[in-house]
This record gives structure tokens, sequence and C-alpha cells, in this order.
């Protein structure tokens, strides 16, 4: 707003106000001075504003710098153990537009309080023009101190948020990590912002500790224990890589999650080796033989088989070059619960033969294993599924070969088998059986859930997964051993080794997965790396530990499968 006067114009105008009147009268002339001292005052207050414009300049430079240093929501496991906090640090910066002095001096004086930065990148910095440029960051008291002393002009200290995993590498691959910004780039903290929290923080709205803490579902003793089994496994039988995980069958919660060799997110600077991804939902894979547990789920639920049909595993399968065999071949008929025993590929082949492709297709593709999986971490392998669906492909998909998966996809189909029939999303989050059974899509009856529990505990009492057992905690399970696909070719040498265990099996309440990643010491039994000799052993021990830590107690002088399940439940062939 701009004003003019023109004092002579100003005197014409009260000549001629006394040319028309004669005279003023004292009263017009004191309204026109309180008029014009009326306008000095809005002349006065716009100088005012204007001058106070470089203030309110940096005044939005404080509100863009305190989003830029805003908190994350803490994170804690579902017994109120702490997982990840933002801790405050001090960073030094400089505004090298507003002239920090004699670049060389200051560049000389500050590498003598903080030896470790480099002098020309240093002093590149203090001569660029830029409004704001970051020096050092989590500078210590002292060193604050001792910098403040030297007096260089336009350099600063901001507080800012470091975010803290006081557990290290123990949950790394669930809990993610934040880049130099505090910024969430992978798992559960990337998971975080994506719901909003990037947003609260350009907006200046998510300092301080105003945010709600996020609740896992994780129990961080499980996931210890867990882990430190895995550990073990990996050494023991001189792995490449061995994961893991426990879900509650009943809730979909995942209660630990590790696959190693895993990183400390107080360094994520390691997640960029590729040989520390998240194999449980990043790694898609061919499960093996546990895939049978879903083929005669799919059988017996859709009357083309009862637990007394019989099928002819007397004769290799033949389609053009390719066999299939079974590796504990019996060379006889076999009754549908000596298939899954002894884990005969031929009669998983024929079983799923009677159902036909187009019905496996369809059960699995209700049983979410068509498509890639949605959890709260990001990171999630889509599935490799043929294009073209025929006699071959079913063949092999029911006994583990030619689909790929997420394993975690796979965990949630056997927990389905289980639990009563159910397909219950899987989450890292708290849930209550309520709210999981709102979720649920029924995929199998209740008495076809019964007749798989059934087969699961028969197998590790005499079957491929004996070593699993733990006694009072009536497991049952599947083993299952793949060659892994090496440039387009199965090679004989290199195995995943793969078990599903879930206890206690009469009335299951966890699923706990075991991988190893071509194991190559197989103890007493050398040469043989099949899963009942390392992925089932290692089972049994994660769950002697976990199972009294969830509150699961043991039982004894437990009866036979035939006994307990069968004729419990009044279960027909």
């Amino acid at each position: 707003m701009r004003f003019f006067f023109d004092l002579p114009r100003f005197g014409q105008f009260f000549a001629a106000l006394r040319l028309a009147d004669g005279r003023v009268s004292r009263l017009r002339i004191g309204m026109m001075v309180c008029g014009f001292a009326l306008i000095y005052c809005v002349i006065a207050g716009r100088l005012a504003m204007l001058g106070m414009m470089p203030e309110l300049a940096d005044k939005r430079r404080a509100v863009a710098a305190d989003s830029m240093t805003s908190s994350r929501p803490d994170i804690f496991d579902r017994q109120g153990r702490l997982l990840a906090t933002d801790v405050e640090s001090t960073m030094l910066y400089a505004e090298p537009n507003k002239k920090v002095g004699d670049v060389d001096e200051a560049t000389e004086l500050i590498t003598a309080v903080l030896p470790d930065l480099n002098a020309s990148e240093l002093r590149q910095k203090l001569s660029s023009k830029k409004g704001f440029v970051r020096i050092k960051r989590e500078i210590s008291p002292q060193q604050q101190l001792e910098l403040h002393r030297l007096g260089i002009p336009h350099i600063g200290f901001m507080r800012e948020a470091k975010r803290v995993y006081p557990d290290g590498n123990e949950a790394s691959h669930v809990l993610g990590h934040v880049n130099v910004d505090n910024q969430g780039i992978a798992g559960l903290e990337k998971w975080i912002d994506t719901g909003g929290l990037a947003d609260l923080h350009l907006a200046g709205l998510a300092s301080g500790r105003a945010l709600e803490p996020v609740n896992l579902a994780l129990d961080l003793g499980v996931q210890h224990a867990l882990r430190d089994e895995l550990l073990m496994a990996k050494e023991l039988y001189q792995a490449n890589s061995v994961s893991g995980l426990v879900l509650n069958v009943k809730t979909g919660e995942i209660f630990a999650m590790v696959s190693l060799p895993d990183y400390d997110p107080n360094v994520p600077a390691g997640s960029i080796d590729p040989t520390r991804l998240n194999r449980l939902t990043t790694g898609v894979y061919e499960m093996g033989s546990t895939f049978k547990a879903l083929t005669i789920a799919m059988a017996l639920d859709s009357g083309k088989a009862t637990l007394a049909s019989q099928f002819d595993a007397r004769m290799p399968l033949q389609y053009g070059q390719f066999t299939i065999n079974d590796f504990h071949a019996q060379h006889r008929v076999l009754s549908v619960p000596e298939i899954f025993t002894y884990s005969s590929n031929i009669g998983a082949a024929k079983i799923a033969l009677a159902v036909g492709p187009d019905a496996q297709r369809a059960f699995l593709k209700k049983t979410g294993l068509l498509d890639q999986l949605k959890t709260e971490l990001p990171e999630s392998g889509r599935p490799l599924v043929p294009k073209a669906w025929g006699e071959i492909n079913t063949a092999t998909i029911a006994f583990g070969h030619g689909l790929s998966v997420a394993p975690l996809q796979a965990v949630m189909a056997t927990a389905a088998l289980v639990n009563g029939g159910l397909l219950i999303p899987p989450t890292f989050l708290k849930r209550s059986e309520a709210e999981a059974q709102a979720l649920a899509t029924r995929v199998i009856k209740p008495e076809t859930s019964d007749k798989m529990r059934y087969l699961l505990r028969l197998n590790v009492e005499k079957g491929t997964a004996e070593r699993a057992e733990v006694e009072g905690y009536y497991v049952g399970g599947k083993t299952g051993t793949s060659e892994k696909v090496v440039r387009g070719h199965y090679v004989h040498d290199k195995l995943l080794s793969v078990f599903m265990g879930v206890f206690p099996c009469d009335a299951p309440e966890y699923l706990v997965l075991v991988m190893v990643d071509e194991p190559k010491n197989w103890g007493d039994r050398k040469g043989q790396a099949t899963a009942g000799l390392n992925a089932a052993p290692t089972t049994g021990r994660i769950i002697a530990r976990i199972a009294p830590m969830l509150g699961v107690k043991p039982r004894r002088d437990l009866p036979s499968a035939d006994h307990l399940i069968l004729a419990s439940r009044r279960i027909a062939n």
C-alpha cells in the first residue's frame, strides 16, 4: 500500500474551503486531523511488518526443521517391552548464505573440535550459497559447548530424533529400519510411514511423544528363543541360511519371525547385503512335501478321497522325460495316511489327479497361494504360478514342485488346515480371536480339519517327522525337502529343507515353521539332507523352549492320534 501527499495542493484545498464557507469550523478540522492520524498509523504498521519479514522467514525455517527432526512412535512387543524408540541428539549446522566469516578459519576451528570431519568437504559446505547445510550429527554436549565458545557466526545446533533399537539384530526383519532423516524405509518402520506419519512430519504435527505407540503381536522372549535355536541350527548344519516363524493359528498373529543371516537396524547399511533379505516374506520357494497336506485336505474336503482310500504307488509316474519317484519308496498300494507318513510323491500326485487340475487350482486360489500376500510388511514376494496348468503341473504341485510361494503364505494356508478350516490373514499387530473371526474365510470343513490334525500327529508318531517329537506337547507336522532351481534346472545337491510343526495337535494353538537352506552336515546320517534330519529336530527344540513362554502346559501319557483325535471326535473314514 502506498500513499502520496502533495503539500501545495493540500494548501489549495484549504483555501478553497475558506472561499466556499468563509470560515472553517473547529469540528471539521478536528475530524480531518483524526483521519490523517489514522492514515499515518496504517503506514507505520506496514513498515513495522516489513521490518519483521526476516524473522518470519526464520520462523518458517524453524518449523521446517522441527518437522524434519520430529519423532516416530515407539514400538512395543505384546508384553509391553520396548523394541524401537527415538532418542534426542544434537546436530551442528551452518547457514552459509549469511556468511560464516573467514571460511578457512572457520574450517580450521571446527575440525579442531571435530577431528573426524573431512576438512575439504567442510570448506566446500561453508563456501556454498545454501541457506542450510548439515555439518555433523550426534555431537556430544562437550563438543557443543566448545563449538559455541568459538563464536563462529551463523552456525547453530539443532535437536533431532535418532531411531534406536535396544535389542539390535533380534527382530530386524520385522521392525525394518529408517534412513538418516528418520523416515521408515523397510519393515514395519516403512508401514508406519505409509500409514500417514510422513504426512504428519511434513505438516509439523508429529513432534514430541504425542504419537500413539505401535503394539505388536511379536513376543520378544519367543523371538529370542527362536533366533537362538536357528543360529545354532545354521552352525550345526552348515547351512547358507535358516529361517523360522511362530504363528497363532486362532488369530493369525505372528509371535516371532527370524531370517538368518540378519542385520542390526541401528547400522542399516547391513541390510543392503542380498544374503540378508527376509526370506519368509520377500523370497518365494517351492515348499516341497509340506504341500502334501494341502493336497490331501483338498481331496478329503471334496469327497474325492477318504482316510480309507488307497492309491497305487508301485511304479513311478512318467511324463515324457520327467519321472516322479518316491524317496521312501514302498512299491505297493498305499492308503491316504500311508501316503502322508511315507511322504509318497506318487501317491500325492495320484490324489491330485483324481481331483483334477481345475479343482486344484481353485483350491490353491481360495487358500491364498496364488496371489501376493499383503501384510504390514511392505516386502512381499509374488508367487510364481505356471502359465499353463495341465496334468503334469497338477502332479508336481501336489508334492510341492512347480509352484513357488512366500513361506508366510504357506504357513497361512497350513494354519487353516488345523484351526477348524478358517483362512486368517496373518498380522504383525495384536489381534483378538473375535477380530480374527471377522476376517476369516472358510476354506475346508471342520471335519476335514479334524482329519488333517490326525494325519499331522500320526506323521510325528511314526512318519518322516519323528524327530520333531517333544514329550508332553503332542506335536504334529509335515516335512518337506525340495531341490533348488539354479539357472532353470533342479540341482540334486542343493536342497531346501522345511518343516511345519503344530502344537498341541489335538487342539492346535501355534504353528512353527523352520527352513534350512542347503544343509551340509547331517550328523549320524551323512549324505542325507532331508527335512526330517534337520528342520524337524530344530522345530522340536524350538517348541520345547517356547511352549512354556506361551502358556502351553505339558501333558503326560497322551494316547496315540488314533485314540485321542479320531476316536474322541468320532471321525469317519
